[in-house]
């Protein structure tokens, strides 16, 4: 039952509290959450688990992402209930929950569950075999906050009509041509409805407007290329994620993540 905490101060952007796999869970309640964001997996047998007063079970290779304070609790729903799991923290943890959509909880299918698991087993063994790496870590922890982020597609959303329809295929277009000119109205257009109603859809299914969005996305892809292009300029790789403008790239980063793009590369 290999687990591991963080014994270091926090000195990364991103990087793990707790860590580990093999995990012999017992019934964990948490009426005010806990404090910060953390991933929970099923790897042998299943879990119930209760999140802000609605139950989900939580079948086997199935994980769950909760952000910061919400209500939840958890227990063995089989004989035998093993889990995997990882708290994320780091010197600009407040911006995980952006990073993640804005959602209060994702949910992670079987498919992704395996990646997950996987992941999470080489990170536990970097671990076991110190001294670590912490500039690696943090950049390992980075890219599965990233991973999870995949993941804001549920169930409940897959299921809907409305996001299929608008949501949805706006949100390809996103992930697919965030460095080009794009811009809400554009966006609104290839779906055939006013951008109000799309910002409008935006908000009710992930928290955030179609601009925030887009906005947000930009960054994040941001940050990877600035933790994997050390050597690449702030202003080309503006460009990259689809700002025109270096310094408006500079100051809607500093905005959403509290440090300068070079900023977050020295903290890094």
């Amino acid at each position: 039952m290999p687990i591991h905490f963080r014994n270091t101060p926090v000195s990364e952007p991103f990087t793990f509290d707790s860590i580990g796999n093999h995990w012999v869970q017992e019934h964990t309640s948490r009426p005010k959450g806990y404090p910060l964001c953390h991933y929970l997996q099923s790897e042998k047998g299943s879990g119930r688990i209760t999140i802000q007063g609605k139950e989900y079970l939580l079948l086997e290779g199935e994980g769950v992402l909760i952000t910061p304070f919400i209500q939840h609790s958890y227990g063995k729903e089989t004989e035998e209930w093993l889990t995997l799991f990882a708290t994320f923290t780091g010197t600009i943890e407040s911006s995980i929950p952006r990073l993640l959509g804005n959602r209060p909880f994702i949910f992670i299918g079987k498919e992704q569950g395996a990646e997950i698991a996987s992941f999470i087993s080489g990170i536990v063994k970097k671990y076991e075999n110190p001294p670590m790496d912490v500039k690696a870590l943090s950049a390992d922890c980075y890219r599965l906050l990233m991973f999870l982020a995949d993941g804001i597609y549920t169930h409940d959303l897959l299921e809907d009509s409305l996001y299929q329809r608008y949501v949805a295929p706006v949100i390809r277009e996103i992930e697919t041509n965030y460095h080009s000119e794009l811009t809400v109205q554009k966006l609104s257009r290839q779906v055939y409805i006013s951008p109000q109603y799309l910002s409008r859809l935006f908000h009710r299914f992930l928290g955030c407007s179609a601009y925030e969005y887009l906005t947000i996305y930009r960054i994040n892809k941001a940050k990877e290329y600035l933790l994997t292009n050390p050597r690449t300029e702030v202003q080309d790789i503006a460009h990259k994620v689809g700002f025109a403008d270096a310094s408006h790239f500079i100051s809607i980063f500093r905005k959403i993540t509290g440090v300068t793009p070079l900023g977050f590369r020295k903290l890094n």
